[in-house]
């Protein structure tokens, strides 16, 4: 996909808003890895509350933030429902964002460095032939290193259409499952009932196992065979 001029103004434009924005709240304590100051601070914002979130959200994830913290923010400040749309919303959009940084700056130069390896051409070879389901096996687990991919997948030719979809309907689980944790832990460090942490817990365990069961199947089948 490219980028038109007019287009890279528009990104231009919205991280030179965003950046400054960004940077002032991410010199507060670190406060991007301080659930308890980013509960806080959200919760400043009253009736904004929800676009200030989902604008924070973006711009750290678009700038390779780690986003998991930020998830349980969503579901200690908004509770289950409203939580998981909210940091879904910011989430796809940081994706989106750190995907286009990567496309519009990177993606020619890195095609001119290494676009001649084989290892490089094969993996476009397989985008090319399944990019959807990709994309949505990527976003699936925990143990997915989100923020580096969205860089990577900018570097790809895959094209944003896909790459949006794929990442939304992927990141539903595990966003659900992240504010489920900020709601039950927020909840425990209260002294409220700490089993449903376990059970939040338990969920990203298994999204983070779900992987690996292709694999152990596809063995236990060759092996009957």
């Amino acid at each position: 996909m490219q980028i038109r001029r007019s287009q890279k103004r528009w990104i231009w434009a919205a991280f030179g808003t965003g950046i400054p924005l960004a940077i002032y709240f991410f010199s507060q304590v670190l406060v991007l890895c301080n659930e308890a100051v980013l509960v806080d601070l959200v919760r400043q914002q009253g009736q904004y509350a929800p676009f200030f979130f989902v604008l924070l959200f973006t711009v750290a994830t678009s700038l390779g933030f780690p986003g998991n913290v930020m998830s349980l923010v969503g579901g200690a400040v908004f509770g289950l429902v409203w939580g998981t749309v909210w940091s879904l919303l910011g989430a796809t959009f940081g994706a989106i964002g750190a995907f286009l940084l990567a496309r519009s700056l990177l993606h020619k130069w890195f095609i001119r460095q290494f676009g001649h390896l084989s290892l490089l051409q094969r993996l476009n070879h397989a985008i090319a032939e399944h990019p959807f389901t990709l994309v949505l096996a990527s976003r699936f687990t925990p143990l997915s290193p989100f923020s580096l991919l969205n860089f990577l997948f900018g570097l790809t030719p895959i094209d944003l259409k896909t790459y949006t979809w794929g990442t939304f309907l992927g990141l539903i689980p595990l966003t659900f499952a992240y504010s489920w944790l900020g709601i039950t832990g927020h909840t425990a460090l209260n002294g409220g009932d700490r089993v449903p942490v376990i059970f939040a817990l338990s969920l990203l365990t298994i999204l983070s196992l779900l992987p690996m069961l292709p694999k152990k199947l596809g063995g236990r089948r060759q092996e009957l065979g």
